[in-house]
């Protein structure tokens, strides 16, 4: 039987191997995603300095009202236009997508259709 830690294990050795090729910089920073089962988290990272440069999530006090359940496909989709608003205010229009180890698929597809549709480009 599998259980949550062994997925989880996993998940994250998928995202070692893909962390080993690809790089956020200043100029093209990295979208990183992560999925819990209540909320979606997604940011953008400077790894030559290290520093987060904008951050959305379901728990922002921007989208906790307009969302019931932050676990959702919906939900998902705000958070990646909220994502590329915040990109596009901070002049980014450029990313690298990093999936966090989860397969491109469900909430982690979504979130970055709606970043697409938003104007950040892949």
């Amino acid at each position: 039987m599998i259980t949550k830690g062994d997925k989880n294990k996993a998940r994250l050795k998928r995202h070692l191997r893909v962390r080993k090729k690809i790089e956020g910089t200043t100029v093209r920073p990295r979208l990183n995603i992560f999925r819990s089962s209540k909320h979606m988290y997604a940011q953008l990272i400077d790894d030559t300095t290290g520093v987060t440069i904008v951050a959305a999530s379901t728990q922002d006090k921007e989208l906790k009202s307009d969302i019931g359940n932050g676990g959702n496909v919906e939900a998902a989709r705000k958070v990646g236009a909220l994502i590329a608003q915040r990109a596009k205010e901070k002049g980014l229009d450029k990313v690298v997508f990093d999936r966090g180890g989860y397969l491109y698929h469900g909430r982690v597809q979504a979130l970055a259709d709606a970043a697409r549709e938003a104007g950040l480009e892949f």
